[in-house]
């Protein structure tokens, strides 16, 4: 594993429910998110027939984060990368090594 690749610092977002502000009051919808864990992960896009399965399902901003292995990671969390977010579709264990993961996700507009 070359460690130069992965040059993108991302953050995974967990959603939660019972947030609330210091006075007791829950919090609005977008600030119920927290920052769970943040690291360094290798970009790739879709190419070729990858690109062309995803687009028919109109997930046009489909995009792979390979990330190393991290105890956690659920696709009910969210991914936040230089002021975009990312909905999380799937988390895939590389060759079941326990070295690396392949997270899908699809970009909230």
């Amino acid at each position: 594993m070359n460690p130069g690749l992965f040059r993108h610092r991302i953050t995974f977002q967990k959603y939660n429910e019972s947030a609330v502000n210091e006075n007791g009051f829950p919090l609005e919808e977008n600030q119920r998110w927290q920052d769970i864990k943040t690291v360094w992960a290798m970009i790739k896009t879709l190419q070729g027939r990858e690109y062309y399965e995803a687009a028919t399902t109109q997930n046009e901003n489909t995009v792979r984060f390979v990330v190393r292995y991290t105890v956690g990671i659920t696709p009910d969390m969210r991914i936040q990368y230089k002021g975009r977010t990312f909905e999380i579709l799937s988390v895939i264990n590389d060759d079941e090594r326990d070295v690396t993961m392949t997270i899908v996700a699809k970009e909230v507009v």
